[in-house]
Formats: C-alpha cells, structure tokens, sequence
C-alpha cells in the first residue's frame, strides 16, 4: 500500500453512531424518572405512512471491517455496523462480547477497513464466523496481514484503504461488550484506488453498506452532488 499521510482528512464511508451520542438503556427506573429524554413515549401513528413503532432503519451503516491481535499474535477481523465517524480522526463503534472486543481489551489498538464489492464474500464470512471458533479464519478466507507499523494491530493487504487507530476509551458494559472510541494514527491507501490527484476515489473503492432494512449489502460509488456546493442553487435563487 502506498502510505496516505492525511490522518486529520481520512475518507469514512459510514455515518455516526447513533448510540454513541446517548446513554446506554441500561439504567435502573430512578435514573430514567430522573431524565425526561428517557421516559417512555406513547407512540401515535404518521398519517399517511406505514409505521413501524420502534424498529429503526439507520442508513447508511457502514460495513467496517475490524482488524485486530490476540495474545498469541494471531490476527482476527470481524465486519461491524454500528459505527463510524466522531471527530476530525476519531472513530467509534460498539461491540458486544466477540473476540475482537478482547483483543481490543488487550492491545488497546486495531485497524479499520471497509468491505467492498470485491470482497465482499470474504468481508461477510469475516462477520458471521467467530476467531474463537475459527482462529485461523483470516487465512482461511485467503487474505494476508502485514504488521502495522503505527500501531499494535495487524493490516488486512487485500483491503485496500485503511485506517491504524489507537483505543482513546473503551468503555465496558456489564455484559463484556464495550464502547470504542480510537484516534486514527495514519492511513494508507492502496493507488488503485486514487483519483489523478492522489485523492482517494470512491467510485474505484467500491465500499458497500449494510442496508438493515433487507439484510443487504448495497454499493456506494455513484456521484449525485458537490458538498457545501449543490445547494447554492437555492441561495442564488434567494438572492434573486
């Protein structure tokens, strides 16, 4: 990979985690009476849509892809949705009690990648088999590691964008899950996947999302709009 040295301007292709901005459900009753915000709602239906009550459809997930030692320096990754950007180069997600939460414990280091179009058979077996169970399943899926050199945490070659983070905190619940907050160190980019400015490219990444509404995996690529640009057009409208 050719080394991106832009860590204060890495691409994410997620949103935020929506559970990182609030608190945790688990509280006792004095705690919720004690918090409006929390109380329960008598929910009423949207005229004139299909409602859902509670279930919630939050898009677009990203398909993260969590790279990690453990003890014994064998790699482990798992692909994870519920995270994404927090900050100018910080990263959350939340985890329930998997592996790659111990080895997080552990080495207080990990890497992020994202699953793509290309890999995506391979980025899904990441998710559904367990490092507890399969503890070579890394090579099992024929993909290779190579050391990262920023941080204690393995690098997945055929993913070709990659952030090295160091834990900021990793706040634990009762159950062995925890909140993760990581400061991405550096991130490298593989040229495949840079535009004629040494910008990375979406379109040639091919990073996919978790759609939750069908357990889908959806592509993301397709340009339809400038950022802080498309909507002058209703400024110069105002203007006028």
């Amino acid at each position: 990979m050719k080394n991106f040295m832009k860590s204060s301007a890495f691409v994410l292709t997620g949103a935020l985690l929506i559970a990182a901005c609030g608190n945790k459900e688990q509280k006792s009753e004095a705690n919720v009476n004690e918090n409006p915000t929390q109380e329960k709602v008598e929910v009423k239906a949207v005229e004139g849509r299909k409602n859902f009550s509670d279930k919630a459809v939050i898009t677009p997930l990203p398909a993260i892809m969590i790279a990690t030692w453990d003890e014994n320096k064998n790699p482990d990754v798992m692909m994870a949705a519920w995270g994404g950007q927090c900050g100018p180069k910080h990263i959350t997600f939340e985890l329930s009690k998997h592996k790659t939460t111990d080895n997080i414990r552990l080495k207080k280091a990990f890497t992020i990648s994202f699953a793509t179009k290309g890999d995506i058979v391979q980025s899904d077996y990441f998710g559904i088999v367990s490092g507890n169970d399969v503890p070579d399943k890394v090579a099992k899926a024929g993909f290779t590691i190579t050391p990262s050199p920023n941080v204690d945490a393995p690098i997945i070659n055929e993913y070709k964008l990659t952030l090295e983070c160091k834990v900021v905190t990793f706040d634990e619940d009762e159950n062995g899950g925890a909140r993760v907050v990581g400061e991405i160190v550096n991130m490298s980019a593989d040229e495949s996947i840079l535009d004629e400015e040494g910008n990375i490219d979406l379109g040639k990444l091919q990073p996919v999302i978790f759609d939750s509404a069908k357990n889908e995996y959806r592509v993301v690529g397709e340009k339809v709009g400038t950022a802080w640009g498309s909507g002058k057009t209703i400024q110069e409208r105002e203007v006028k």
